[in-house]
């Protein structure tokens, strides 16, 4: 299996590229020299981005985390050139206590994280398929930061409709909930 390893980035960032509405998303992480970008879907950055937060809240809740330190707000563009490494299909989020690091691990569209297998026959010790995974590990204040990117940039496209929550083309769009009367944006 190939790692993309990155523990921890020296950057890590989700960025765009193409117009609102035909946005491609990806996630980028650096490390040195080495640069791993996967794409990946808009829903996926912003239940990423969403969990994140909802993870160090509780954290810093719970008291096994401390709220200080703060990290500059990343607004530069992707690393170029953009190579995509994999399309993400599912995504793993937890906390190592011991090295007080955020763990983000993307594995490729049709594969699953190891242990995550519906074969009842498969032991504990049974070897994953999958034939890649980025691993990214971050600090905290690293990991609000991202989140803090990602929550921009996913709100930087369209805007939904106030009706149905699809999202709104500057010539507006047939609204189910209109009965499929086009609605405009005023």
């Amino acid at each position: 299996m190939l790692v993309h390893r990155h523990d921890p980035p020296d950057r890590f960032v989700v960025g765009t590229v193409g117009e609102p509405g035909e946005r491609t998303f990806f996630l980028q992480a650096r490390t040195g020299r080495l640069v791993t970008s996967v794409s990946l879907e808009k829903q996926q950055v912003s239940i990423l981005a969403e969990r994140i937060v909802v993870l160090l809240d509780e954290l810093e809740r719970s008291g096994d985390l401390s709220a200080d330190g703060l990290v500059a707000a990343d607004a530069e563009p992707l690393e170029q050139p953009l190579v995509e490494e994999f399309r993400v299909g599912t995504m793993t989020l937890s906390w190592d206590g011991d090295d007080a690091r955020v763990v983000i691990e993307a594995f490729p569209v049709g594969e699953e994280e190891p242990g995550a297998s519906d074969d009842p026959d498969a032991g504990e010790g049974a070897q994953s398929a999958a034939s890649e995974v980025l691993v990214v590990r971050l600090a905290p204040p690293a990991a609000r930061g991202f989140a803090s990117r990602a929550e921009t940039i996913v709100s930087a496209g369209r805007p939904p409709c106030p009706f149905c929550g699809q999202p709104l083309d500057p010539e507006g769009h047939l609204c189910p909930r209109a009965n499929g009367y086009k609605r405009v944006d005023r």
